[in-house]
């Protein structure tokens, strides 16, 4: 393929083929230095992924730097509001393909994390996670989620992302048991907050036989 390169939460710029993909491109107030130099000059968007409308990924003041008028944009419809171009509406289930890049949109939604009003975080139908299919290679990027069941019709990823914040998200012990279930050759932990991703590589490991790729944010690795 090329390079998985994280940015910044749950940032991913994917390069293959001759074409550049962000998914919930994010610049928030604290950065490395490297990921702060990447978003000052960034490289041009051929296809950029929204999983959800919050703040830190659905981010049209990074967003906008990214953008030509060739960029595809593709979002779930809860996103409207928030993004002014005009983009490619997929829901959970729904797939399309763009310039040989083959997109599936998946579930993503909490289970039990809840806001006090009892409405969870992430409702189910409102965000989205992708299934991105390039050069022979799938890549998850799962969006805000829990381990949901849905997540065990997914087959045949080599590398997914994987949140283990446990606030907002799963947690690591049920990152481990959602990777288990996918089966993915490899995962990379991200949007952590303060969960230790060197815990969750042991944890997982020490489980399976799936390698985890622990990435600092602005880290690329070639696949």
């Amino acid at each position: 393929m090329g390079e998985i390169r994280r940015l910044a939460h749950s940032s991913v710029l994917l390069k293959g083929g001759g074409k550049n993909i962000y998914i919930d491109p994010y610049r928030p107030d604290e950065l490395s230095e490297e990921v702060k130099k990447f978003y000052e000059d960034p490289v041009e968007a051929d296809l950029l992924l929204i999983t959800h409308p919050h703040h830190d990924h659905c981010d049209p003041k990074t967003f906008q730097k990214m953008l030509t008028e060739k960029t595809k944009i593709v979002a779930p419809p809860s996103c409207d509001e928030k993004i002014e171009e005009n983009f490619n509406s997929l829901k959970p289930g729904e797939n399309s393909t763009f310039d040989g890049v083959e997109i599936e949109a998946t579930h993503a939604y909490n289970l039990k994390r809840k806001r006090d009003s009892g409405e969870p975080f992430h409702p189910k139908g409102e965000g989205v996670g992708y299934l991105i299919t390039m050069d022979r290679k799938n890549i998850y990027h799962p969006g805000d989620t829990e381990n949901v069941p849905e997540m065990k019709r997914i087959e045949n990823v080599n590398t997914a992302f994987l949140p283990i914040d446990g606030t907002y998200t799963m947690d690591i012990d049920e990152a481990v048991e959602a990777a288990k279930a996918i089966g993915p050759e490899s995962v990379i932990p991200f949007h952590e907050r303060d969960a230790d991703p060197k815990k969750f590589k042991r944890k997982l490991e020490s489980e399976s036989g799936i390698k985890v790729k622990v990435l600092n944010e602005g880290e690329a690795l070639e696949v």
